[in-house]
């Protein structure tokens, strides 16, 4: 719930031909606490929908005029929206956004309702990036795995340009970190990991957190924002209530390490948790082997969501699959999204 990201992509929906400019916008305090409020629930109150795609649209709307050269050129935009409930197993996930209104604010036509489809046809309706990161990882040598350290992680390995990734949610990113320390401190979230440095992890407190039948399930597999919560560390100080958090992330992404095809020689990552020292340096000492952020190949971690459902959206547009079987555990490989003509 930190805002709204957008970007400018130049592509088939197979290869990248080039990226743009890129710009994020946080919420408006009013909208992040309605957003909030709307979490687990399937229908959003209409005027959050309205506000959250207004916002949208004002944000791409001034990437175009802070970019002039591409003025005219846009042809299509791509919507994912804010998920606000995802339970594949009940057969549904909802993302919050509205593509007709998207289509006729800002005149390009809109490609949104990512995810339905798989859910719809048996899939996980996450993660949704890995076509992308194959995309992207074209040129390097791996395997490779991409981790993106959100509100919730997850982890694309690529072995190879012809490979199907394989991908699944691994656990909590950011997401129990920022809540604990907003309950907490006077912080929003563990700034530059000092927070988090400044404790020590309480190890019943991680066993118990670490008490979980999801991360011995094989993939396909994913998580709702709300699946943790951070009762196990309630009582401790700030700080080591934050170390033993940053640690639960951790462990849990080291842990999916084995559910991959082959290990990586190198993991890259994205996503706000890629900020956290700590996060980082917990991640080094777990996996042995190099972890940087994407900026390290020349990617751009702000970028990279928004970057990837621009993508999407020219592969839904062309009938592409949107997700494989390797990546949400849909039978076949399945389009999705639904256009919104701007005209």
């Amino acid at each position: 719930m930190d805002g709204i990201d957008a970007a400018i992509v130049r592509t088939d929906g197979e290869t990248v031909a080039a990226l743009g400019p890129a710009r994020t916008v946080p919420y408006a305090p009013a909208l992040r606490e309605a957003i909030r409020a709307s979490l687990g629930n399937r229908d959003a109150d209409p005027d959050i929908v309205r506000d959250l795609t207004d916002a949208h649209a004002e944000l791409v709307l001034a990437l175009l005029s802070e970019n002039a050269e591409y003025k005219g050129k846009i042809e299509l935009v791509g919507l994912h929206g804010h998920t606000i409930f995802h339970a594949p197993g009940c057969g549904a996930t909802v993302q919050i956004g509205d593509g007709a209104r998207l289509a006729a604010r800002t005149g390009v036509d809109v490609i949104h309702d990512f995810r339905s489809a798989d859910v719809a046809a048996g899939g996980q309706g996450a993660p949704f990036a890995p076509l992308y990161h194959r995309a992207l990882c074209r040129d390097l040598a791996g395997p490779v795995a991409v981790v993106n350290i959100g509100g919730i992680s997850n982890v694309t390995w690529v072995g190879g340009p012809a490979d199907d990734p394989v991908a699944f949610d691994t656990g909590p990113g950011n997401a129990l970190l920022d809540d604990w320390v907003r309950s907490t401190t006077e912080e929003h979230y563990d700034v530059d990991g000092r927070i988090s440095a400044g404790g020590a992890v309480d190890a019943a407190a991680l066993a118990a957190l670490l008490d979980n039948p999801y991360f011995a399930a094989p993939p396909p597999k994913s998580l709702d924002r709300l699946d943790f919560d951070t009762v196990p560390v309630r009582g401790l100080p700030a700080e080591d209530g934050a170390a033993t958090l940053v640690a639960f992330t951790c462990e849990t992404i080291a842990a999916a390490a084995r559910h991959l095809p082959a290990p990586p020689v190198r993991w890259l990552a994205t996503g706000g948790g890629r900020r956290n020292p700590s996060i980082m340096a917990g991640l080094a000492r777990r996996l042995g082997v190099p972890v940087e952020p994407v900026e390290a190949v020349g990617w751009d971690g702000d970028a990279l969501e928004a970057q990837a459902f621009a993508f999407l959206a020219v592969r839904s547009l062309r009938g592409l699959p949107l997700s494989v079987p390797t990546t949400t555990g849909v039978p076949v490989p399945t389009t999705g999204g639904r256009l919104a003509k701007a005209g």
